[in-house]
């Protein structure tokens, strides 16, 4: 359609149409001023002429020639946008994720490791332009999935999460980063982010926290850590009863946040402590925020100029108006 997507460059010029009324009122106040009169004592003599009845129709003529050329002056155009969207290589992210028989404690609602899930997938979910894989680690640790831009893969993995005793014992830390370390230390991405989650301090695995820490410096990886856990006791497994249902009770918490600011702090990350739910969203909100994919919208705009038309359409009504002046209404101009 010609009026779809109208614009106009010089939109001030339609303060003309303010004349139109003006001319209107002047018409008006000379229109017995403009043929000559004759006076006579009576008219009774002379029939009446539909044609001198239809004399206004060249000064409606003129008015219209006017508005269009105002519209045309105006510079009508249609714009036709196109978006081009460009993006960086990305982020890839390593989500580091300690799964012993701690994170099963139930300072977090309903504990530990199910709010670790609840955040996790929200994080996900808004990282639609990035990679991301997920490791797994107590005693040991290993790939559960690895980088993939296909986010339903990554909330199923993550979903599947729970404590087994298929994998040892205690806390890794120095494992889960090194094992995140070999995942990244490939990719081509623009950035390269471990998010390290512990509940505890690092008592397993055969490689020092210390050293996988170096391979992230070495290979300029960012690591942001959390440290899971309220201040003081919190109702934790320390035993399984014979049922094969874990037996709670109050226990400290202990984690290691000296190491965690450590392994932070050596490659342009940061140390978060989720003490309750809030404060866990939260933190990955931050992190969110803090690592974003550069995205860059280039956008092409298409003038089509339809000022012609206008200009056309008056210089009509003015040649109408013309030819009826000196053809059909001559005898009466």
């Amino acid at each position: 359609m010609i009026f779809e997507n109208f614009t106009f460059e010089n939109p001030s010029w339609f303060w003309l149409l303010l004349a139109i009324p003006l001319a209107i009122f002047w018409y008006w106040r000379k229109k017995g001023q403009q043929t000559a009169t004759l006076k006579i004592s009576s008219t009774q003599g002379f029939k009446s002429s539909t044609l001198a009845s239809l004399r206004p129709l060249l000064f409606i003529l003129k008015l219209l020639a006017l508005v269009f050329l105002i519209i045309a002056m105006a510079r009508p155009r249609t714009v036709d946008v196109t978006t081009k969207v460009k993006k960086t290589e990305g982020i890839d992210i390593i989500m580091a994720v300690d799964i012993s028989a701690s994170m099963l404690a139930r300072d977090l609602q309903p504990n530990r490791l199910e709010a670790l899930k609840e955040v996790a997938n929200d994080f996900v979910v808004g990282r639609p332009n990035d990679r991301i894989g997920l490791v797994i680690y107590a005693g040991e640790s290993y790939t559960k999935t690895p980088l993939t831009s296909d986010k339903s893969i990554i909330i199923n993995a993550i979903n599947d999460l729970k404590y087994t005793q298929n994998i040892e014992g205690g806390t890794a830390i120095g494992m889960g980063l090194a094992t995140s370390v070999n995942k990244l230390k490939n990719s081509k991405a623009e950035s390269k982010v471990i998010i390290l989650l512990t509940d505890g301090e690092n008592n397993a695995g055969f490689i020092d926290p210390t050293t996988a820490t170096q391979l992230a410096t070495e290979y300029d990886i960012k690591t942001y850590t959390i440290g899971v856990g309220s201040n003081g006791m919190a109702l934790s497994p320390v035993g399984i009863k014979a049922n094969g249902q874990f037996e709670y009770r109050n226990v400290e918490v202990k984690i290691d946040e000296d190491l965690l600011k450590t392994i932070a702090q050596s490659n342009g990350g940061k140390y978060f402590r989720a003490t309750d739910n809030e404060k866990f969203q939260s933190i990955y909100q931050e992190i969110d925020a803090l690592e974003k994919t550069e995205i860059e919208e280039f956008k092409f705009y298409n003038y089509g100029e339809k000022y012609r038309i206008f200009l056309l359409i008056a210089a009509g009504f003015l040649f109408l108006e013309f030819l009826l002046k000196y053809t059909l209404f001559r005898s009466f101009v």
